[in-house]
């Protein structure tokens, strides 16, 4: 059994390492500074598109999507060689996937797109998504039922005559506060008494269309992501939109959810182990210079066992994405459906204990702004809901497992 990566895999990964740490990393600062100097901006910011521009020049863009490169215009990876990249961005959250232009919900989106969209939704869409001229959202859950059941969806999407009309309610639109997210992926129900995974459908939204509201923005423990385009509760009231815009068949929404979110977990769980790596980075920084009780925190026995804890999660957690992405890659995503329940479940879960104890390791610093400790906590956290809670998956792996 190999273990390496591959020649591709391994050039990429230098070089993308050499871009977070030497540039994405050391301009979180400069984004600080553009968020202050401008509070009520979602998006847009200078150090973003310098960095794009970056990267670009650098040949690091796009690279989370599949296929022949001379068709889509991105990487052509596969996902078992996007994986180690995923996490080198998982170092910088807020600014490296951005910053190459693989940033959620924007990734999936163009998936979407990319596998189910029309030529002239792909040209209208896709081609500038690609090239990061615009920004996206996707609009599934709701606040009114509990949207880990997508069945549940309860925004109604009509057919009249030539167009759709959309009725309905989403929040947690990841992106949509940012102006720039110029179309909404919308999932709704197309046929209320079809069979229970058919009666679902996705359609391409204009922001512009009239009739859609951003009724305002939601925060995580106090954190709006504003650098991220925000995540916004939006009402669609009666909006109109041309049949053409339907992705795929009416009944299709609820298999290409499924689709969407199978490499969307990949990319998560990647990008959560490079924020554990950090955290443990930081703590070994602290560790080492900060003294307690006549010894470095380093010399301290449960100082210790936490690092030596993490390490084991983080690279045995590590074996199982790539596993898990290798299976999608060899067999497809039905098939690895099991695995890729149980990294869904287990690496947020690791990850947040690996933050939660090096904010213990900084003290009052850890739980302060001048780390990035509490927001990487506030967002492996989420991740723990977000693309469905722990107990839905666990209890699907369960069901599975014993077979009833």
């Amino acid at each position: 059994m190999d273990f390496a990566h591959d020649e591709t895999t391994r050039e990429l990964s230098e070089r993308l390492r050499a871009f977070v740490h030497e540039h994405a990393i050391p301009a979180e600062q400069v984004l600080d500074a553009q968020l202050a100097a401008e509070p009520d901006r979602w998006g847009g910011f200078p150090v973003v598109a310098e960095l794009q521009q970056r990267a670009r020049a650098e040949g690091l863009w796009n690279l989370f999507l599949p296929g022949d490169p001379a068709e889509t215009g991105a990487a052509g990876l596969t996902n078992l060689q996007y994986a180690p990249l995923a996490e080198i961005t998982g170092w910088s959250p807020r600014l490296a996937p951005p910053a190459v232009n693989c940033a959620a919900p924007d990734t999936g989106n163009m998936e979407v797109l990319n596998e189910f969209g029309t030529p002239a939704q792909k040209e209208r869409w896709l081609e500038p998504l690609l090239r990061a001229e615009i920004r996206s959202s996707f609009c599934m859950t709701e606040p009114d039922v509990a949207s880990s059941d997508a069945t549940n969806i309860g925004t109604r999407i009509r057919r009249e005559g030539d167009e759709y009309v959309i009725t309905g309610r989403k929040w947690w639109s990841t992106g949509a506060m940012n102006p720039d997210a110029a179309i909404f992926i919308v999932m709704g129900k197309t046929d209320p008494d079809a069979e229970r995974h058919r009666q679902q459908s996705m359609i391409l939204v204009p922001r512009d269309a009239p009739g859609v509201r951003v009724i305002r923005p939601l925060t995580v423990f106090g954190y709006d992501d504003r650098d991220h385009g925000g995540h916004a509760e939006i009402a669609f009231d009666d909006v109109r939109v041309p049949a053409s815009h339907l992705i795929a068949g009416e009944g299709d929404g609820f298999a290409i959810a499924q689709a969407r979110l199978g490499p969307g977990r990949i990319h998560h769980c990647m990008r959560a182990l490079g924020m554990g790596e950090r955290a443990l980075s930081l703590v070994r920084e602290r560790a080492s210079a900060r003294h307690a009780f006549g010894r470095t925190l380093a010399e301290q026995g449960v100082v210790r066992e936490w690092a030596a804890e993490a390490r084991i999660q983080l690279e045995a957690l590590r074996l199982l994405v790539l596993k898990t992405a290798w299976l999608m890659d060899t067999v497809g995503n039905r098939r690895a459906m099991t695995e890729i329940q149980a990294i869904k479940i287990a690496v947020p879960r690791a990850v947040q204990q690996i933050i939660d104890r090096a904010i213990q390791v900084h003290g009052g610093a850890g739980v302060s702004g001048d780390t990035p400790l509490a927001e990487l906590y506030a967002g492996i956290r989420s991740l723990r809901i977000a693309d469905g809670p722990d107990e839905v998956h666990l209890s699907s792996l369960g069901r599975a497992e014993l077979r009833v």
